[in-house]
């Protein structure tokens, strides 16, 4: 028994010639098996310090991103916000999903893929989608006081082309705390003049939702009075209408509208 024994066996290993094939194919077993012990050990005692570095750095991408906007910057300076969560929300309950990676979640391709979205009826469609995801990200900024600004992703049809802009309602959920176009394809001198920074500032400090939940917020011709409604833009109509309507409807029932609820209600908060 004593020479099956493990420092038996040992012993009788060390004791081969060196030239020999079993000692050559067993070092590099040993080697192979130790190496690999040692990658494992350190994948697990550095995995969360890893992923520690992974969130900074998608936060860090995130916030820079959002930050670029055009008037974004200004408003998470203004707001003091300093942490930033991306979120994906099941836009039919409300509810954060839990087992998603919003930082992964393509939402522009879920908007065209049949299985992830629901088709609206014309009297639901106002933003002029046709269909929409049933997940979408949302970006939360909290500062020292809690919850500083919710930033959404919105998009609709303008008179030409799909306008996609983000839209940061403030703490309060109700205000409009700014608008910031970033892609259209309306008609140069005319409807793309919704991306001017002195259109889109009108929107800030307006008043989206009253306090029955009700979408209040509407652009007008002729003047705008209160601070529920923006100056349409001469000669574009149709383009500063579509802005209109895609607001409305993502902060409305078929958009972040349950989500938002949720918020205000302490629930996702």
């Amino acid at each position: 028994m004593a020479e099956r024994s493990p420092l038996s066996l040992w012993r009788r290993f060390l004791a081969l010639p060196n030239d020999s094939r079993g000692k050559t194919l067993g070092v590099a077993f040993l080697v192979a098996l130790i190496s690999a012990l040692g990658v494992s050990v350190t994948s697990v005692l550095l995995e969360p310090r890893q992923q520690a570095h992974l969130d900074a750095a998608r936060e860090a991408k995130l916030a820079g991103m959002i930050a670029a906007l055009p008037g974004l910057g200004d408003l998470l300076r203004e707001t003091g916000a300093e942490t930033l969560e991306a979120v994906l929300v099941d836009l039919a309950s409300g509810t954060i999903r839990q087992d998603a990676d919003p930082h992964s979640y393509d939402f522009l391709a879920a908007q065209s893929d049949a299985a992830r979205i629901t088709a609206l009826s014309p009297e639901q469609d106002i933003a002029g989608i046709a269909r929409r995801p049933d997940l979408a990200p949302a970006y939360l900024l909290r500062g020292r006081d809690g919850l500083a600004l919710v930033v959404l992703p919105v998009y609709g049809a303008g008179y030409q082309s799909t306008i996609r802009a983000y839209l940061a309602l403030a703490a309060d959920l109700t205000t409009i705390a700014g608008l910031s176009i970033y892609e259209q394809g309306e008609t140069p001198g005319l409807g793309a003049r919704i991306t001017d920074p002195g259109w889109q500032a009108l929107w800030s400090g307006k008043q989206a939702v009253d306090a029955s939940g009700e979408i209040v917020i509407a652009v007008v011709r002729g003047g705008a009075t209160g601070l529920r409604e923006i100056d349409g833009i001469s000669g574009a109509t149709r383009s500063s209408m579509g802005v209109a309507r895609l607001v409305q409807f993502w902060l409305g029932p078929d958009g972040f509208g349950p989500f938002l609820a949720a918020l205000r209600s302490g629930e996702e908060r």
